[in-house]
C-alpha cells in the first residue's frame, strides 16, 4: 500500500531557476480516506497567492478532526474533500497521525495562523480579498479589525449571507457580485461541512481562489482569542473551545476525537501490516537470489 500521493501540478504552477515563489513539490497522505498535503503554512500561502494572482477558480479546505470524521461518515463529502485543491491538517493530532504514517516533518497548517500570512501575502502583492459568512455583527467587527492590521489591504467584496438555503436567483445575484468586485481571495466562514460543500458547488462559477476558514471569521473579529502556543502544541485545543462552547462543541469535541483515535489506529495497523509484509516479500526475494547465485 503507498501513502504517499503525488499531487498532479500545471505546468505554471512548477517552479522554475528564477522563480521567486519556489513552490515546492506537492504530496498528501490519506488519513480516514482524506488527502491531508504535506506542507508549511509559508509554502501554503505561497501556493494560494500564487492562485490567486493567476484569478484561478480553486478552493482550499482546512481539515480537523471533525472534518474527517464528517468525511468518514459520509462519502458525498469525502468526495468534496478529494476535489479540494488543497486539504491542510488543521490541528496538532492530524500532524501527528501523518507524522506516525511516515511523514517525519509533518505540520499542523490550520486556519487561524494561516490566515494572517495569507491576509498579509495578499496585501504585499496587492490582490483583492474578500469575505463570505458569519454574521453582520461578527463580519463588522472582523472588516474593521482586518483594516487596522491591514491598512493597505484591498477588500473588494463581503457580504453575510442569512443562515438558510439561498434561492438560485438569490445565489446567481451573489456570485456576479463576487466575481464583479474583482476579489481573487474569498474567505469562506460557513462553518463545516456547509462552506466545503458551497466551495465545491461553487467552483466552478466563481473565479477565485476559496478558502474555508470556519471560526476564523470569530477569531479576527476578536469574539474568540486563539488558545496559548502550549495548548495548541499539546494537542489540546478542543478542550479550551469546548469550555468556551461547552453546548455546541459537546459531541464534536468529547465524542470524536476517542473515535477518532480508534479508527485512525486500525488505519496505522493495517499500514504497519502492509510494511511489514512487503519487507517480508523483499527478504525473501533476496534469499532466492542468494540460493541461485550460489548454485
Amino acid at each position: 500500500m503507498t501513502l504517499a500521493t503525488n499531487l498532479s501540478r500545471s505546468q505554471d504552477q512548477m517552479p522554475s531557476p528564477d522563480d521567486p515563489l519556489q513552490l515546492p513539490t506537492r504530496q498528501a497522505l490519506s488519513v480516514l480516506g482524506v488527502p491531508l498535503e504535506l506542507t508549511t503554512r509559508e509554502a501554503a500561502t505561497r501556493l494560494v497567492t500564487h492562485w490567486a494572482q493567476d484569478g484561478a477558480s480553486k478552493y482550499v479546505c482546512f481539515a480537523a478532526v471533525h472534518m474527517v470524521m464528517e468525511a468518514h461518515k459520509c462519502p458525498a463529502f469525502t468526495e468534496v474533500l478529494r476535489r479540494a485543491d488543497m486539504v491542510t491538517p488543521d490541528g496538532t493530532p492530524l500532524s501527528w497521525a501523518l507524522r506516525l504514517l511516515g511523514a517525519k516533518s509533518a505540520q499542523c497548517v490550520d486556519g487561524p495562523r494561516t490566515t494572517p500570512l495569507i491576509l498579509a501575502a495578499a496585501e504585499e502583492a496587492g490582490i483583492p480579498v474578500g469575505f463570505y459568512g458569519g454574521a453582520p455583527n461578527t463580519l463588522r467587527l472582523l472588516l474593521g479589525r482586518v483594516r487596522s492590521n491591514f491598512p493597505r489591504l484591498q477588500i473588494a467584496y463581503f457580504h453575510a449571507p442569512p443562515f438558510r438555503l439561498l434561492t438560485s436567483e438569490e445565489d446567481s445575484v451573489e456570485v456576479d457580485r463576487i466575481n464583479d468586485s474583482g476579489c481573487r481571495l474569498l474567505f469562506v466562514g460557513l462553518g463545516c461541512p456547509k462552506q466545503e460543500r458551497w466551495m465545491d458547488a461553487h467552483k466552478p462559477r466563481v473565479q477565485c481562489t476559496m478558502l474555508g476558514v470556519g471560526a476564523v471569521f470569530d477569531f479576527l473579529a476578536g469574539k474568540k482569542k486563539m488558545p496559548p502556543a502550549w495548548v495548541q502544541s499539546f494537542g489540546v485545543t478542543f478542550l479550551l473551545r469546548l469550555a468556551q462552547e461547552p453546548r455546541r462543541l459537546g459531541y464534536r469535541n468529547l465524542v470524536l476525537p476517542p473515535m477518532f483515535l480508534l479508527m485512525f489506529a486500525r488505519q496505522l495497523i493495517s499500514a504497519l501490516a502492509a510494511r511489514l509484509a512487503g519487507w517480508g516479500k523483499r527478504v525473501l526475494e533476496g534469499r532466492k537470489w542468494l540460493k541461485s547465485a550460489r548454485g
